[in-house]
């Protein structure tokens, strides 16, 4: 199975990508919304405890917490350290689960791959990339977005110029929804016969240990 990586910094198109890979019948794992569905329960208890009165209701306040990590971009590494292994966590069962139905090829929308070390897990990378001001237009445009909170959240990823420089794929999105589609499009169809190692590699649930009073 190819494991791709599809990623980007915000506002940069990744869904719009992740939708065209949908319409083409690829899985695509979103790992915005697996920390949603985290925030919703999972991991509750870990970040009330490390970030005091930022859950309400059991569940986590993203604005309390947003707030929060704004006082103290500091910790988000603690924060990191909570959800990035349980992320993990769902990527593998996704992923153990494509490779139980034959699938040929899934996707991981990540949008700190590379910051966490994540193209080390994939076969191939796909950055998403459109220029500053229209990125930053896009953020603004999200609702509790501030000028403030993108220079603190956009300062911790990695620039946009290395993230193409690493990729294997670059996406385009600063023209029309349909000319991303095409490029999606187009590297689907250059991704037959691509290596695929990474499932393998890192992913494949290994064979348990041989007992060696096992009849023979």
């Amino acid at each position: 199975m190819l494991i791709i990586g599809l990623t980007g910094s915000m506002g940069m198109g990744k869904s719009t990508a992740a939708e065209r890979l949908r319409q083409l019948g690829i899985a695509v794992f979103d790992a915005d919304a697996d920390v949603h569905r985290l925030y919703d329960g999972p991991l509750v208890p870990m970040i009330e405890a490390a970030f005091p009165g930022t859950t309400l209701d059991g569940k986590v306040d993203r604005a309390k917490l947003s707030q929060a990590l704004l006082l103290q971009p500091d910790r988000f590494t603690v924060l990191e350290s909570i959800v990035h292994p349980a992320v993990r966590q769902s990527q593998l069962a996704v992923l153990n689960a494509q490779a139980a139905k034959g699938v040929e090829l899934t996707v991981l929308e990540i949008p700190l791959l590379f910051e966490s070390g994540g193209e080390t897990r994939v076969d191939a990378v796909i950055v998403v990339s459109a220029n500053p001001d229209v990125q930053r237009q896009r953020l603004l445009a999200r609702p509790g977005m501030t000028g403030e909170k993108i220079d603190t959240l956009l300062a911790r990823q990695m620039p946009d110029a290395e993230k193409r420089s690493r990729a294997d794929f670059v996406i385009d999105t600063n023209g029309p929804v349909s000319a991303c589609h095409d490029q999606v499009d187009d590297i689907i169809s250059r991704l037959a016969g691509w290596p695929c190692t990474a499932y393998d590699r890192y992913w494949r649930p290994a064979a348990p240990p041989c007992d060696p009073n096992e009849t023979r």
